[in-house]
């Protein structure tokens, strides 16, 4: 029986509620009626519930879907202005004991050449980030005995330490298989940002079928981690599904239910969500999954999360091309990696490209590029990581969001990170461009007493001064 509070996966995800919501949706994808009462109440900012959603992302009145994106567009402006957060994925390791049909680094995939990082080389992959100008890293690393939690412990503790030129990560999420409070604790006791774990599938029988073997396979253990990890302290939680794996519209519902759950049971909602599209990789075939959501459900699903959960960031990976990145950004999409590798090892010189990959790049732009490439949109790439290091996490930055005050905070940290990155890593090209785009940003911070003072960090950057922040 769904109960929002329960402690167990298969209460607050419950089948029988996501079926009878998926049926509401379907049966009321017309109803006019309905539909304005539900954009209605979504342009007040406050989110919607999962049956609403659903509905939202069924109907197929075209007039109401134009008025679902432009509200999107319209909330996703008045929420997170021109800023795009940037990050990169640092992959520590491709040994997994999962049997994950869907990703190539399953245990019974014989083709790939299998590789950990030794502290070292994450240094030298590190530098390599810090010189293209990345601030924040994503840890992904399979799930396996030779890479138990004192290596991942390590491994931050190494890529916090390393300080090249002007260059430093401040900020490390880690995206690593579900485990105990006990290293929760772990976690955010060394200082990680989000944690992150994809759902994939929120289906139990289809989940079951797609992780046939591994500790993965348990999927209660794999659903109920972000509980475990808020009664660890970890207030920052990412959430995301692989669509594709399953039927979308069912995942969507999964999803939102997590979320509300999260909300209800820990008192705040996930920090981030994620929504990868499944593609191609070593050993997987795309046409094996048949739920491929095409680019018209893509780009919907974005804009009703988006109306669902206004307060949430939203990440895009470079698994999706320029074109499809450039679509999304406009209706929900805050953070975006640039300049990604998704192999062990990829941001060395020379490094191969193919052979240990989790899955197929299709934006394989350098950050540089992605950089002017969001400035020529209007957009403001940030490199801020101040929330996180000022202690506004969890329910604190969700106030901070809700009230408005963010304002005050994110957009004078985006323009500072960006007059950081400009100093040290830009083309004469993208300097140039930003520099422009700052000096024109500046002047619409709403208080004047951080206005002045944010004008009065960019000019110490110019001299050579580092690390400002509100």
């Amino acid at each position: 029986m769904y109960n929002i509070k329960s402690p167990k996966a298969e209460e607050f995800i419950d089948h029988a509620e996501i079926l009878e919501s998926m049926e509401y949706a379907r049966s009321n994808k017309s109803n006019r009626q309905l539909l304005e009462a539900i954009l209605q109440k979504a342009t007040e900012g406050k989110g919607l519930l999962h049956r609403e959603a659903a509905t939202l992302l069924e109907c197929e009145l075209p007039d109401i879907n134009e008025r679902v994106f432009e509200l999107a567009r319209q909330l996703k402006e008045r929420l997170y202005g021109k800023r795009i957060v940037m990050f990169a994925p640092l992959y520590l390791s491709n040994y997994c004991v999962n049997g994950c049909i869907y990703c190539p680094y399953h245990a019974k995939n014989k083709q790939m050449p299998r590789k950990k990082l030794t502290q070292e080389e994450i240094r030298q992959e590190v530098i390599a980030l810090q010189d293209m100008g990345h601030k924040r890293l994503a840890l992904e690393s399979g799930e396996h005995p030779n890479t138990p939690i004192e290596y991942i412990l390590e491994s931050i503790k190494t890529i916090y330490d390393i300080k090249h030129r002007n260059g430093a990560i401040r900020r490390v999420n880690v995206n690593i298989a579900a485990t105990t409070v006990e290293n929760y604790r772990k976690l955010k006791n060394a200082g990680i940002g989000t944690y992150i774990l994809f759902q994939e599938t929120y289906h139990k029988e289809h989940y079951e079928q797609l992780h046939p073997t591994g500790p993965k396979s348990n999927y209660a253990y794999h659903t109920e981690a972000m509980d475990r990890a808020m009664e660890a302290g970890i207030d920052d939680v990412g959430l995301g599904v692989l669509f594709g794996l399953s039927n979308y519209l069912y995942d969507f519902i999964g999803l939102l239910m997590h979320a509300e759950h999260l909300e209800a049971a820990c008192g705040v909602g996930p920090h981030t969500i994620s929504v990868p599209r499944i593609c191609p990789a070593d050993d997987v075939d795309v046409s094996d999954f048949t739920n491929a959501v095409p680019d018209e459900i893509f780009h919907k699903l974005v804009a009703v999360i988006r109306l669902s959960v206004p307060y949430t960031g939203m990440i895009v990976s470079t698994r999706e091309s320029q074109q499809s990145r450039e679509a999304v950004l406009k209706l929900g999409i805050s953070q975006i990696s640039g300049g990604s590798h998704t192999t062990v090892g990829g941001y060395q010189v020379d490094a191969p490209q193919a052979e240990t990959a989790q899955f197929s790049v299709s934006d394989h732009r350098a950050l540089d590029e992605v950089v002017g490439w969001l400035l020529d949109k209007g957009y403001i790439p940030s490199f801020c990581t101040a929330c996180y290091r000022q202690g506004r996490t969890g329910d604190r930055f969700m106030t901070l969001v809700k009230t408005g005050e963010i304002a005050n905070c994110c957009g004078p940290n985006a323009l500072i990170t960006l007059e950081e990155y400009l100093q040290d890593y830009a083309s004469p090209e993208v300097k140039a461009k930003g520099q422009k785009l700052i000096e024109a940003e500046l002047k619409y911070i709403p208080n004047e007493k951080v206005k002045q003072k944010a004008t009065e960090f960019v000019r110490s950057i110019e001299k050579g001064e580092r690390d400002f922040r509100f």
